[in-house]
Parts: C-alpha cells; structure tokens; sequence
C-alpha cells in the first residue's frame, strides 16, 4: 500500500499544476477544481494502468473525460429544473468559457469558428503543449492519428485566422470612411 500511495504522490506532483490549467481554460474556477479532484480519484483507482512516461497526457485524457461528464450532468439538471419549473429552454450552445489570455482577437473569431474536436486538438498542442504523440493518448488515437489532425487542425485554423484578419480589417476601413455626399450644391443663377 506504501509503495502504491508513492507512486500516486509521484504522479500527482507532476500532473496537479498541469490539470488545474488544463481544466481552468476549459471551465470556471469552482468546476475545475471539481474535474481535477475527479481526475486525480480515477488516477488512484487506475493507477496501475499508467502507461510509462505519459502520465501528464494519459491524465488530461482522465480530466477530459471527466469535464464531459460534469457538462453532460449539468446539462441533465438543468433540464430536470427546467421541466419541473414549466420553463421552455433555448438549446445550449457549447461555447468556450472565457480564456484567461489575451487573444488577439482574430485568433479568438478563428477559435469559435473551428469545430469542437479540431479547437480540443488545438488546445491541446497550443496551451497543453502536447506533442501529437501525447495527444494521441489523450484523445485515444494513433499517434499517426494524432498527427495529421493536428496538422489539419493548425492549417484550418491559420486559414480561419486570414479570413477574420482580413475582414477585421475591411472592417476598420469602412469604419474609417464615411458615406458622404456630394457637398457641391448647384444652383442655376449662381453662376
């Protein structure tokens, strides 16, 4: 049992840091710390599971895991409340939650703009910076996999990028001219 609960501690030394961000870029402050205890419980259930050398990957896959589990139940209770309560309610849209670093803004409309598993593949090697190797495992693929999603992911997010540079700057521009009219008034005696 000693030798287990060092191994635990071991791991937990090296992923706590690392799910706390990991789950804070994805959530609110009180939920992530609610995934990253989940996380760390099925960490010590499964510990003998751990691949060698990818404990942070095979952990972030855990918490990913787990934060679909808490929006899945937090989805069901809020219907549950909704119903009881008579209430119709809007569809939710899985939106981001707010992101703790300054985005440009172009970056931010290209993000919203990938869909759910390319903007994970992201995050992952952006934020997380996980080879595709380590992706692989969070996300339960081949690393072959891995790699060419994540290059597929990048390519489409640097297009989506172009795209909202360009029509932020059209933006700009337009917002810089404004319509105006001919300021020359003929009159016919005035000449």
């Amino acid at each position: 049992m000693n030798e287990r609960r060092e191994r635990f501690e071991a791991v937990f030394r090296e992923v706590y840091e690392p799910l706390q961000r990991y789950a804070r870029r994805r959530t609110d402050l009180a939920t992530a710390d609610d995934v990253v205890a989940d996380a760390l419980l099925v960490v010590w259930r499964r510990l003998d599971d751990l691949p060698p050398g990818l404990a942070l990957p095979w952990c972030y896959a855990i918490a990913r895991r787990c934060l679909a589990n808490r929006r899945r139940g937090d989805d069901r209770q809020a219907r549950v409340a909704d119903r009881l309560m008579g209430e119709c309610r809007d569809e939710v849209i899985d939106g981001d939650p707010a992101i703790d670093l300054a985005l440009d803004p172009a970056l931010e409309v290209a993000l919203a703009q990938l869909d759910v598993d390319d903007r994970e593949i992201v995050r992952l090697w952006a934020w997380e910076q996980l080879p595709p190797r380590e992706i692989a495992v969070v996300l339960g693929i081949s690393a072959n996999a891995a790699a060419i999603r994540v290059h597929r992911a990048k390519r489409r997010l640097a297009d989506l990028v172009a795209r909202a540079t360009r029509d932020q700057r059209k933006d700009a521009d337009a917002a810089g001219h404004e319509a105006v009219g001919s300021t020359r008034h003929t009159t016919k005696g005035a000449q």
